[in-house]
């Protein structure tokens, strides 16, 4: 059996850790510095889902040593957005615990795959590749899955159409330099931008790109988790059981697209090898140039970090 190990225990990890736990493919660690708090919460989900019948093997713990072995591993910890932060409001807050979780993984389990959630992902995915040293195919970050689910949401509800029926593709970063590209948004087939004109297509992509910051606005105390969660297994997913998922994910660009040295949002071929290739899609001038442009802010905030 597979062993995933989940860094952070807050409400990111804790609902990763039941979705992935339903699936029963993986051995779950739990980690999280907090004294008791991974342990509870492994336990809590463990009573629960022994109640639906659902066998899992899930243990919480303070201890990196856990870390031994696993074939997976995904990072939650951090700190969350409040109303008023953007995800780069978090960027020095959470590089410091980033930095330390990715020293630990180097020493206890060199030959994982990571997959980076902690806000602003981008930045946090690029700090932990420099921080292991692994190759940059076992280091990607969650960010496009979640935005493209958001972005089909608010399409269907728009057309009154099943979400099932919606495929969309958002590339750039995790933010306000997300890119939507109307070519590849269709509805059975059908490209998006025949059943919708300019300007809903365009307050779609607003709030898509704004989802996040609604969501905390919202909640006030909180941010998204659900959300973030499902796109995490979903990527968990595609690697445990090989399945080469296409799918938007922050992956390490070479050359791509025009773009080096930097990690971003862009479709990519997800399997038991990790980031197995980097598809380069047809866009339009001007997508092309936002998408570089995406790349430049985060080139400049990769350049804060301490690595």
């Amino acid at each position: 059996m597979n062993k995933v190990s989940i860094v952070g225990a807050g409400r990111v990890g804790a609902a990763t850790c039941e979705q992935l736990a339903r699936t029963g493919l993986a051995e779950i660690v739990l980690i999280d510095v907090a004294e008791g708090l991974a342990e509870g919460e492994a336990l809590d989900q463990a009573q629960a889902l022994a109640i639906e019948g659902i066998d899992c093997r899930l243990t919480g713990t303070q201890d990196f040593r856990e870390l031994t072995g696993s074939d997976l591993i995904i990072v939650t910890a951090g700190s969350p957005r409040k109303p008023g932060m953007s995800r780069e409001d978090l960027l020095h807050r959470n590089s410091e615990i980033v930095a330390s979780v990715a020293e630990q993984i180097a020493i206890r389990a060199p030959d994982s795959m990571v997959c980076v959630v902690t806000n602003p992902v981008d930045v946090m995915t690029f700090l932990v590749q420099k921080k292991t040293a692994f190759p940059s195919e076992r280091v990607f970050g969650q960010a496009g899955v979640l935005d493209s689910g958001r972005f089909r949401l608010f399409m269907a509800r728009e057309m009154a159409v099943s979400v099932k029926d919606v495929t969309a593709m958002v590339l750039g970063g995790h933010g306000d330099t997300m890119v939507s590209v109307p070519a590849y948004t269709t509805v059975s087939g059908i490209p998006v931008t025949e059943r919708m004109p300019s300007d809903a297509l365009d307050r779609i992509t607003r709030r898509t790109r704004e989802a996040g910051a609604e969501i905390v606005g919202l909640m006030k105390t909180g941010s998204a988790y659900r959300g973030p969660a499902a796109a995490a297994v979903q990527m968990a997913l595609a690697v445990l059981l090989d399945t080469k998922r296409v799918m938007p994910v922050s992956a390490y660009l070479s050359g791509q697209y025009g773009v080096h040295d930097v990690y971003l949002g862009v479709p990519a071929r997800l399997g038991a090898g990790g980031v197995e290739e980097v598809l380069e899609l047809l866009l339009s001038p001007q997508e092309l140039c936002d998408l570089q442009a995406s790349a430049t802010y985060y080139r400049e905030q990769n350049s804060k970090l301490r690595v």
